[in-house]
Protein backbone atom coordinates (compact mmCIF):
# COMPACT_ATOMS: atom_id res chain seq x y z
CA UNK A 1 0.00 0.00 0.00
CA UNK A 2 3.13 2.71 0.15
CA UNK A 3 3.64 4.92 -3.03
CA UNK A 4 7.15 3.47 -4.54
CA UNK A 5 7.10 6.02 -7.17
CA UNK A 6 5.41 9.12 -7.77
CA UNK A 7 6.44 11.84 -10.73
CA UNK A 8 6.20 14.95 -8.38
CA UNK A 9 6.76 13.80 -4.60
CA UNK A 10 9.45 12.48 -2.88
CA UNK A 11 8.15 11.30 0.25
CA UNK A 12 10.25 11.71 3.68
CA UNK A 13 9.87 8.96 5.75
CA UNK A 14 11.35 8.17 9.24
CA UNK A 15 12.92 5.45 11.25
CA UNK A 16 11.48 2.73 10.61
CA UNK A 17 9.92 1.42 14.11
CA UNK A 18 7.67 -1.93 15.53
CA UNK A 19 4.66 -1.29 17.18
CA UNK A 20 1.52 -4.23 17.78
CA UNK A 21 -1.88 -4.29 16.56
CA UNK A 22 -4.16 -5.94 18.12
CA UNK A 23 -1.56 -8.25 19.05
CA UNK A 24 0.34 -8.03 15.59
CA UNK A 25 3.94 -7.09 15.06
CA UNK A 26 3.66 -4.37 12.46
CA UNK A 27 5.96 -1.54 11.36
CA UNK A 28 5.95 1.74 10.37
CA UNK A 29 7.84 4.85 9.99
CA UNK A 30 8.40 7.19 13.41
CA UNK A 31 6.55 10.27 13.31
CA UNK A 32 3.87 9.32 10.59
CA UNK A 33 0.41 9.19 11.68
CA UNK A 34 -0.50 5.72 13.39
CA UNK A 35 -4.19 5.41 10.91
CA UNK A 36 -1.09 5.92 7.79
CA UNK A 37 0.90 3.16 9.12
CA UNK A 38 -2.32 0.87 9.73
CA UNK A 39 -3.57 1.74 5.84
CA UNK A 40 -0.02 0.82 4.54
CA UNK A 41 -0.27 -2.42 6.66
CA UNK A 42 -3.35 -3.50 5.09
CA UNK A 43 -5.67 -2.56 7.99
CA UNK A 44 -8.70 -0.07 7.57
CA UNK A 45 -10.93 -0.83 10.43
CA UNK A 46 -9.74 0.97 13.36
CA UNK A 47 -12.55 1.31 15.97
CA UNK A 48 -16.53 -0.49 16.16
CA UNK A 49 -19.39 1.52 16.98
CA UNK A 50 -20.40 2.00 20.27
CA UNK A 51 -24.52 0.56 19.62
CA UNK A 52 -24.23 -1.70 17.13
CA UNK A 53 -20.47 -2.87 16.82
CA UNK A 54 -20.53 -2.01 13.04
CA UNK A 55 -16.57 -1.25 11.77
CA UNK A 56 -15.32 2.19 11.08
CA UNK A 57 -12.42 3.83 9.56
CA UNK A 58 -11.03 7.36 9.47
CA UNK A 59 -12.73 9.92 7.51
CA UNK A 60 -11.36 13.41 7.80
CA UNK A 61 -8.07 12.35 8.21
CA UNK A 62 -7.03 15.88 9.80
CA UNK A 63 -8.45 15.10 13.66
CA UNK A 64 -12.12 16.58 12.92
CA UNK A 65 -14.46 14.01 13.18
CA UNK A 66 -14.42 10.91 15.81
CA UNK A 67 -13.73 8.15 12.98
CA UNK A 68 -10.53 6.85 14.02
CA UNK A 69 -10.82 6.37 17.78
CA UNK A 70 -8.57 4.15 19.20
CA UNK A 71 -6.48 2.45 21.76
CA UNK A 72 -3.02 3.32 22.15
CA UNK A 73 -1.12 2.18 25.09
CA UNK A 74 -4.20 1.81 27.06
CA UNK A 75 -5.31 5.26 26.45
CA UNK A 76 -8.90 5.11 25.01
CA UNK A 77 -10.15 8.30 22.36
CA UNK A 78 -7.19 8.69 20.59
CA UNK A 79 -7.42 10.09 17.15
CA UNK A 80 -4.76 7.85 15.40
CA UNK A 81 -5.03 10.20 12.28
CA UNK A 82 -3.15 12.72 14.07
CA UNK A 83 -1.28 10.44 16.55
CA UNK A 84 2.19 10.30 15.95
CA UNK A 85 3.54 6.51 15.79
CA UNK A 86 6.39 5.21 17.91
CA UNK A 87 8.95 2.97 18.63
CA UNK A 88 6.84 -0.42 20.47
CA UNK A 89 3.14 1.50 20.84
CA UNK A 90 0.72 -1.01 21.28
CA UNK A 91 -2.56 -0.05 19.23
CA UNK A 92 -5.89 -1.66 19.55
CA UNK A 93 -9.05 -1.39 18.41
CA UNK A 94 -11.65 0.36 20.15
CA UNK A 95 -14.70 -1.06 21.08
CA UNK A 96 -17.77 0.58 22.91
CA UNK A 97 -16.88 4.14 24.81
CA UNK A 98 -13.38 3.41 26.17
CA UNK A 99 -12.34 2.97 29.47
CA UNK A 100 -9.59 5.20 31.51
CA UNK A 101 -9.47 2.65 34.64
CA UNK A 102 -6.19 0.77 33.06
CA UNK A 103 -4.64 3.61 30.96
CA UNK A 104 -1.70 5.43 31.51
CA UNK A 105 -2.51 8.62 31.02
CA UNK A 106 -0.22 11.75 31.03
CA UNK A 107 -2.11 14.83 32.97
CA UNK A 108 -2.17 18.58 30.83
CA UNK A 109 0.48 20.46 33.24
CA UNK A 110 1.04 24.02 32.99
CA UNK A 111 0.60 26.96 35.43
CA UNK A 112 -2.67 29.24 36.01
CA UNK A 113 -0.40 32.35 36.01
CA UNK A 114 2.27 31.91 32.90
CA UNK A 115 0.27 33.91 30.40
CA UNK A 116 2.54 35.17 27.35
CA UNK A 117 1.46 38.54 25.44
CA UNK A 118 1.79 39.02 22.05
CA UNK A 119 0.04 41.75 19.66
CA UNK A 120 -1.14 39.33 17.10
CA UNK A 121 -2.51 35.62 17.57
CA UNK A 122 -2.90 33.80 14.34
CA UNK A 123 -4.81 31.00 14.60
CA UNK A 124 -4.25 28.14 11.43
CA UNK A 125 -0.85 27.86 9.54
CA UNK A 126 -2.49 27.46 5.70
CA UNK A 127 -2.45 29.93 3.57
CA UNK A 128 -4.96 32.38 4.91
CA UNK A 129 -3.09 32.10 8.44
CA UNK A 130 0.51 32.25 6.93
CA UNK A 131 -0.60 35.38 4.52
CA UNK A 132 -1.46 36.96 8.26
CA UNK A 133 1.19 36.79 9.85
CA UNK A 134 3.49 37.86 6.82
CA UNK A 135 1.27 40.98 6.34
CA UNK A 136 0.87 41.81 10.06
CA UNK A 137 5.27 41.24 10.62
CA UNK A 138 5.62 43.76 7.54
CA UNK A 139 2.84 46.74 9.13
CA UNK A 140 5.46 46.16 12.23
CA UNK A 141 3.47 43.53 14.86
CA UNK A 142 4.60 40.77 16.02
CA UNK A 143 2.46 37.61 15.74
CA UNK A 144 2.09 34.49 17.63
CA UNK A 145 1.32 32.13 14.77
CA UNK A 146 -0.64 28.52 16.10
CA UNK A 147 -0.87 25.19 14.63
CA UNK A 148 -2.36 21.86 15.74
CA UNK A 149 -0.12 20.22 13.08
CA UNK A 150 3.74 19.72 12.94
CA UNK A 151 4.75 21.80 10.15
CA UNK A 152 2.62 25.09 8.86
CA UNK A 153 1.42 24.93 5.03
CA UNK A 154 -2.46 23.73 5.87
CA UNK A 155 -4.00 22.25 2.91
CA UNK A 156 -1.13 23.46 0.51
CA UNK A 157 1.42 20.93 2.09
CA UNK A 158 -0.58 17.84 -0.26
CA UNK A 159 -1.72 20.25 -3.08
CA UNK A 160 0.62 18.88 -6.30
CA UNK A 161 -1.41 21.10 -8.75
CA UNK A 162 -0.73 24.76 -10.00
CA UNK A 163 -2.48 27.58 -9.04
CA UNK A 164 -4.35 29.98 -11.17
CA UNK A 165 -4.69 33.44 -10.91
CA UNK A 166 -2.17 36.27 -11.26
CA UNK A 167 1.64 36.33 -10.69
CA UNK A 168 0.21 38.05 -6.87
CA UNK A 169 -1.48 34.88 -5.71
CA UNK A 170 1.24 32.56 -7.06
CA UNK A 171 -0.26 31.50 -10.29
CA UNK A 172 1.32 28.47 -11.72
CA UNK A 173 3.37 27.72 -8.93
CA UNK A 174 2.17 23.87 -7.01
CA UNK A 175 0.63 24.43 -3.34
CA UNK A 176 3.43 22.57 -2.12
CA UNK A 177 6.12 24.67 -3.07
CA UNK A 178 3.84 27.82 -2.16
CA UNK A 179 4.19 26.73 1.38
CA UNK A 180 7.87 26.79 1.71
CA UNK A 181 7.81 30.35 -0.10
CA UNK A 182 5.17 31.54 2.36
CA UNK A 183 6.91 30.12 5.30
CA UNK A 184 10.30 31.84 3.94
CA UNK A 185 8.63 35.12 3.52
CA UNK A 186 7.38 34.99 7.38
CA UNK A 187 9.44 37.73 9.65
CA UNK A 188 11.10 35.24 12.09
CA UNK A 189 12.04 38.09 14.10
CA UNK A 190 8.51 39.31 14.57
CA UNK A 191 6.78 35.74 14.56
CA UNK A 192 6.44 33.24 17.33
CA UNK A 193 5.53 29.78 15.48
CA UNK A 194 3.87 27.79 17.36
CA UNK A 195 2.99 24.10 16.32
CA UNK A 196 1.47 20.57 17.49
CA UNK A 197 -0.61 23.44 19.33
CA UNK A 198 -4.35 22.99 19.90
CA UNK A 199 -6.34 26.21 20.51
CA UNK A 200 -8.97 24.86 23.22
CA UNK A 201 -10.97 28.15 24.19
CA UNK A 202 -11.04 31.51 24.38
CA UNK A 203 -11.73 33.13 27.87
CA UNK A 204 -13.73 36.26 26.60
CA UNK A 205 -13.50 37.86 30.07
CA UNK A 206 -10.01 38.02 30.01
CA UNK A 207 -9.01 38.09 26.24
CA UNK A 208 -7.10 34.89 26.81
CA UNK A 209 -6.61 31.24 24.57
CA UNK A 210 -6.37 28.55 25.74
CA UNK A 211 -3.68 26.73 24.28
CA UNK A 212 -2.49 22.50 24.65
CA UNK A 213 0.78 22.05 23.28
CA UNK A 214 2.62 18.71 24.18
CA UNK A 215 0.28 18.05 27.13
CA UNK A 216 1.25 21.04 28.80
CA UNK A 217 -1.56 24.00 29.01
CA UNK A 218 -0.21 27.30 27.77
CA UNK A 219 -2.45 30.66 27.85
CA UNK A 220 -1.98 33.89 25.20
CA UNK A 221 -3.08 36.93 25.53
CA UNK A 222 -3.02 38.92 22.05
CA UNK A 223 -4.17 42.45 21.23
CA UNK A 224 -5.91 41.10 18.41
CA UNK A 225 -7.13 37.43 16.99
CA UNK A 226 -7.43 36.47 13.37
CA UNK A 227 -9.00 33.16 13.15
CA UNK A 228 -7.93 31.36 10.11
CA UNK A 229 -8.85 27.51 11.13
CA UNK A 230 -9.87 26.13 7.42
CA UNK A 231 -12.90 23.95 6.93
CA UNK A 232 -13.69 20.23 7.33
CA UNK A 233 -15.32 18.14 4.65
CA UNK A 234 -19.11 17.07 4.66
CA UNK A 235 -20.40 13.96 4.80
CA UNK A 236 -23.27 12.29 2.03
CA UNK A 237 -25.82 10.49 3.10
CA UNK A 238 -26.93 6.87 1.70
CA UNK A 239 -26.84 3.21 3.44
CA UNK A 240 -23.61 2.38 5.20
CA UNK A 241 -21.97 5.25 4.31
CA UNK A 242 -19.67 4.60 7.27
CA UNK A 243 -17.57 1.61 6.18
CA UNK A 244 -14.17 1.89 6.15
CA UNK A 245 -12.89 2.56 2.80
CA UNK A 246 -15.34 5.92 2.51
CA UNK A 247 -13.14 8.63 2.75
CA UNK A 248 -13.80 12.52 2.17
CA UNK A 249 -11.39 13.36 -0.78
CA UNK A 250 -9.23 15.75 1.40
CA UNK A 251 -8.31 12.58 3.80
CA UNK A 252 -7.69 10.23 0.47
CA UNK A 253 -5.22 13.30 -0.52
CA UNK A 254 -3.36 13.83 2.86
CA UNK A 255 -3.03 9.73 3.04
CA UNK A 256 -1.54 10.17 -0.30
CA UNK A 257 0.60 12.87 -1.27
CA UNK A 258 1.60 13.78 2.45
CA UNK A 259 2.09 10.04 3.98
CA UNK A 260 2.84 8.27 0.60
CA UNK A 261 -0.04 5.38 1.18
CA UNK A 262 -2.50 4.37 -1.65
CA UNK A 263 -5.93 5.13 0.00
CA UNK A 264 -6.95 1.54 -2.06
CA UNK A 265 -6.97 0.60 -5.88
CA UNK A 266 -10.52 0.83 -7.35
CA UNK A 267 -11.56 4.66 -6.96
CA UNK A 268 -15.30 6.02 -7.09
CA UNK A 269 -14.98 9.88 -6.84
CA UNK A 270 -18.82 11.50 -5.96
CA UNK A 271 -18.06 15.16 -6.86
CA UNK A 272 -16.76 17.02 -9.88
CA UNK A 273 -16.27 20.15 -7.94
CA UNK A 274 -12.65 21.61 -7.90
CA UNK A 275 -11.42 18.89 -5.27
CA UNK A 276 -13.08 15.95 -6.62
CA UNK A 277 -11.73 16.64 -9.94
CA UNK A 278 -8.44 17.60 -8.90
CA UNK A 279 -7.78 14.77 -6.42
CA UNK A 280 -9.32 12.41 -9.20
CA UNK A 281 -6.13 13.54 -10.92
CA UNK A 282 -3.62 13.33 -7.93
CA UNK A 283 -5.14 9.68 -7.14
CA UNK A 284 -3.96 8.94 -10.90
CA UNK A 285 -0.66 10.42 -10.79
CA UNK A 286 -0.13 8.02 -7.83
CA UNK A 287 -1.12 4.77 -9.88
CA UNK A 288 -4.60 4.30 -8.21
CA UNK A 289 -7.17 3.54 -10.87
CA UNK A 290 -10.42 6.19 -10.73
CA UNK A 291 -12.89 4.17 -12.31
CA UNK A 292 -15.44 7.08 -12.94
CA UNK A 293 -16.65 10.41 -10.79
CA UNK A 294 -20.27 11.20 -10.70
CA UNK A 295 -22.12 14.25 -9.48
CA UNK A 296 -25.64 14.76 -8.69
CA UNK A 297 -25.92 18.09 -9.81
CA UNK A 298 -26.47 18.74 -13.52
CA UNK A 299 -23.34 20.59 -14.85
CA UNK A 300 -19.45 20.20 -13.82
CA UNK A 301 -19.32 22.32 -10.94
CA UNK A 302 -14.90 22.48 -11.08
CA UNK A 303 -13.09 24.33 -13.86
CA UNK A 304 -12.99 22.35 -17.36
CA UNK A 305 -9.06 22.62 -17.19
CA UNK A 306 -9.48 20.08 -14.50
CA UNK A 307 -12.27 18.05 -15.97
CA UNK A 308 -10.72 18.28 -19.55
CA UNK A 309 -7.09 16.35 -17.53
CA UNK A 310 -9.30 13.99 -16.20
CA UNK A 311 -11.12 13.05 -19.58
CA UNK A 312 -7.96 12.78 -21.40
CA UNK A 313 -6.56 9.86 -19.29
CA UNK A 314 -10.10 8.60 -19.81
CA UNK A 315 -12.21 9.10 -16.74
CA UNK A 316 -15.70 9.24 -17.33
CA UNK A 317 -17.69 12.01 -15.55
CA UNK A 318 -21.40 11.35 -15.08
CA UNK A 319 -23.80 14.37 -13.91
CA UNK A 320 -26.67 14.21 -12.61
CA UNK A 321 -25.81 10.70 -10.94
CA UNK A 322 -25.84 9.88 -6.79
CA UNK A 323 -24.99 7.03 -4.64
CA UNK A 324 -27.72 4.71 -3.84
CA UNK A 325 -26.21 2.36 -1.46
CA UNK A 326 -22.41 0.93 -0.60
CA UNK A 327 -21.73 -2.84 0.22
CA UNK A 328 -19.30 -4.22 2.47
CA UNK A 329 -18.79 -6.28 5.22
CA UNK A 330 -15.62 -5.08 7.10
CA UNK A 331 -14.66 -2.57 3.98
CA UNK A 332 -15.92 -1.36 1.26
CA UNK A 333 -16.48 -3.94 -1.71
CA UNK A 334 -19.20 -2.16 -4.21
CA UNK A 335 -21.39 0.69 -4.68
CA UNK A 336 -24.52 1.47 -6.38
CA UNK A 337 -25.46 4.65 -8.41
CA UNK A 338 -28.40 5.93 -10.12
CA UNK A 339 -29.17 9.19 -12.35
CA UNK A 340 -31.24 11.96 -11.24
CA UNK A 341 -34.30 13.54 -12.92
CA UNK A 342 -34.10 17.46 -13.23
CA UNK A 343 -35.87 17.77 -9.66
CA UNK A 344 -33.16 15.60 -7.64
CA UNK A 345 -35.06 12.10 -7.72
CA UNK A 346 -33.31 9.10 -8.40
CA UNK A 347 -34.41 7.86 -11.23
CA UNK A 348 -35.62 3.36 -11.07
CA UNK A 349 -34.06 1.53 -13.40
CA UNK A 350 -30.70 3.26 -13.98
CA UNK A 351 -28.38 1.60 -11.11
CA UNK A 352 -25.22 0.78 -11.85
CA UNK A 353 -23.02 -1.05 -10.02
CA UNK A 354 -19.30 -0.55 -9.67
CA UNK A 355 -16.84 -2.70 -7.80
CA UNK A 356 -14.52 0.06 -6.09
CA UNK A 357 -12.25 -0.56 -2.66
CA UNK A 358 -12.58 3.55 -2.38
CA UNK A 359 -15.05 5.87 -2.35
CA UNK A 360 -14.01 9.77 -2.03
CA UNK A 361 -16.81 12.23 -0.97
CA UNK A 362 -16.15 15.41 -2.49
CA UNK A 363 -19.27 17.88 -1.64
CA UNK A 364 -18.10 20.52 -0.36
CA UNK A 365 -16.77 22.32 2.81
CA UNK A 366 -18.21 23.68 6.13
CA UNK A 367 -16.48 26.54 8.27
CA UNK A 368 -14.56 25.29 11.51
CA UNK A 369 -16.14 28.22 13.58
CA UNK A 370 -16.53 26.81 16.79
CA UNK A 371 -13.96 29.22 18.55
CA UNK A 372 -16.04 32.31 16.48
CA UNK A 373 -19.14 31.20 18.05
CA UNK A 374 -17.55 30.78 21.43
CA UNK A 375 -16.11 34.30 21.27
CA UNK A 376 -19.53 36.03 20.54
CA UNK A 377 -19.42 36.12 17.05
CA UNK A 378 -22.59 36.83 15.41
CA UNK A 379 -22.83 34.11 12.69
CA UNK A 380 -25.35 33.57 9.96
CA UNK A 381 -25.76 30.72 7.74
CA UNK A 382 -24.73 31.38 4.17
CA UNK A 383 -25.42 28.30 1.95
CA UNK A 384 -22.66 29.51 -1.19
CA UNK A 385 -19.91 29.79 1.72
CA UNK A 386 -20.54 26.10 3.39
CA UNK A 387 -22.65 26.52 6.25
CA UNK A 388 -22.29 28.78 9.49
CA UNK A 389 -20.17 32.05 8.46
CA UNK A 390 -19.07 34.96 10.43
CA UNK A 391 -20.56 38.78 9.71
CA UNK A 392 -17.58 41.04 9.15
CA UNK A 393 -16.51 44.14 7.64
CA UNK A 394 -14.81 44.64 4.38
CA UNK A 395 -11.45 44.74 6.76
CA UNK A 396 -12.39 40.99 7.69
CA UNK A 397 -13.11 42.17 11.21
CA UNK A 398 -15.85 40.27 13.18
CA UNK A 399 -18.53 41.67 15.68
CA UNK A 400 -16.14 40.47 17.81
CA UNK A 401 -14.58 43.33 18.73
CA UNK A 402 -10.41 42.53 18.19
CA UNK A 403 -11.31 39.09 16.25
CA UNK A 404 -10.58 39.08 12.61
CA UNK A 405 -11.27 35.95 10.18
CA UNK A 406 -9.71 35.00 7.16
CA UNK A 407 -9.69 31.90 4.45
CA UNK A 408 -12.34 29.03 4.59
CA UNK A 409 -13.70 29.78 8.05
CA UNK A 410 -14.52 33.20 6.59
CA UNK A 411 -16.58 31.31 3.95
CA UNK A 412 -15.26 28.60 1.37
CA UNK A 413 -13.70 29.77 -1.33
CA UNK A 414 -10.22 29.00 -3.43
CA UNK A 415 -6.62 29.13 -1.65
CA UNK A 416 -5.83 31.84 -3.87
CA UNK A 417 -8.69 34.06 -1.72
CA UNK A 418 -7.62 32.80 0.98
CA UNK A 419 -4.03 33.99 0.79
CA UNK A 420 -5.50 37.81 -0.03
CA UNK A 421 -8.05 37.58 2.69
CA UNK A 422 -5.05 36.65 5.25
CA UNK A 423 -2.95 39.69 3.69
CA UNK A 424 -5.75 41.71 4.02
CA UNK A 425 -6.38 40.44 7.56
CA UNK A 426 -3.23 41.22 8.59
CA UNK A 427 -2.69 44.40 7.75
CA UNK A 428 -6.33 45.89 9.14
CA UNK A 429 -5.15 44.18 12.47
CA UNK A 430 -1.70 45.41 12.84
CA UNK A 431 -2.86 48.90 12.23
CA UNK A 432 -5.48 48.89 14.47
CA UNK A 433 -2.44 48.60 17.06
CA UNK A 434 -0.89 51.91 15.81
CA UNK A 435 1.63 50.05 13.26
CA UNK A 436 2.01 51.39 10.07
CA UNK A 437 4.75 50.95 7.34
CA UNK A 438 3.59 54.07 5.62
CA UNK A 439 1.72 51.80 2.83
CA UNK A 440 -1.47 50.29 4.71
CA UNK A 441 -3.81 52.53 2.43
CA UNK A 442 -1.92 51.08 -0.87
CA UNK A 443 -1.85 47.31 0.42
CA UNK A 444 -5.12 47.28 1.73
CA UNK A 445 -6.56 48.58 -1.41
CA UNK A 446 -4.53 46.61 -3.71
CA UNK A 447 -6.08 43.44 -1.80
CA UNK A 448 -9.72 44.09 -1.81
CA UNK A 449 -8.93 45.00 -5.35
CA UNK A 450 -7.67 41.34 -5.80
CA UNK A 451 -10.41 39.74 -3.79
CA UNK A 452 -12.57 41.25 -6.07
CA UNK A 453 -10.92 40.35 -9.65
CA UNK A 454 -11.29 37.05 -7.97
CA UNK A 455 -14.50 36.73 -7.58
CA UNK A 456 -15.15 38.60 -10.86
CA UNK A 457 -16.22 35.15 -12.79
CA UNK A 458 -19.48 33.47 -13.82
CA UNK A 459 -17.60 30.89 -11.27
CA UNK A 460 -17.85 33.10 -8.85
CA UNK A 461 -21.74 34.09 -9.09
CA UNK A 462 -22.32 31.76 -5.69
CA UNK A 463 -19.87 33.60 -3.62
CA UNK A 464 -20.66 37.48 -5.14
CA UNK A 465 -24.52 36.33 -3.47
CA UNK A 466 -22.90 34.89 -0.15
CA UNK A 467 -20.92 38.37 0.00
CA UNK A 468 -24.61 40.35 -0.50
CA UNK A 469 -26.10 38.75 2.07
CA UNK A 470 -23.06 38.96 4.83
CA UNK A 471 -23.30 43.10 3.91
CA UNK A 472 -26.63 43.36 4.22
CA UNK A 473 -26.99 41.15 7.74
CA UNK A 474 -23.77 42.93 9.26
CA UNK A 475 -24.14 45.74 11.74
CA UNK A 476 -23.48 48.91 10.68
CA UNK A 477 -21.09 49.92 13.73
CA UNK A 478 -18.97 47.17 12.51
CA UNK A 479 -18.32 49.01 8.97
CA UNK A 480 -15.53 51.12 9.85
CA UNK A 481 -12.66 51.83 8.31
CA UNK A 482 -9.70 50.58 10.33
CA UNK A 483 -7.35 52.92 11.52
Amino acid sequence: MRIKEHPILTFKIGRRVEFSFDGKKMWGYEGEPISAALHANGVRVLRRSIKLGRPRGFYCAIGNCSSCLMKVNGEPNVKVCVEKLEEGMVVETQKGKGDLSTAKVNPISGESSDIKKTDIAVIGGGPAGLSAAISANQMGAKVTLLDRNSKIGGQLIKQTHMFFGSEKQYASIRGIDIADVLADELDKEKTDIVLDATVLGYYREDSVLGIEQNNKFIKIKPEKIIVATGASEKVLSFPNNDLPGIYGAGAAQTLMNEHGVAPGDNVLMVGAGNIGLIVSYQLMQAGINVKVIIDAAPEIGGYWVHASKVRRLGVSIYTSYTVKKAYGKENLERVTIWQLDENWQPIKGTEMDLDVDVACIAVGLSPLAELLWQAGCQMRYIPEFGGHTPLRNEDMQTTAKGIYVAGDVAGVEEASSAMVEGSLAGLCAAKSLGYDNGRFKELREEAINQLKDLRSGPVSEGIRKGLKQLIEQTPLDVYYLTG
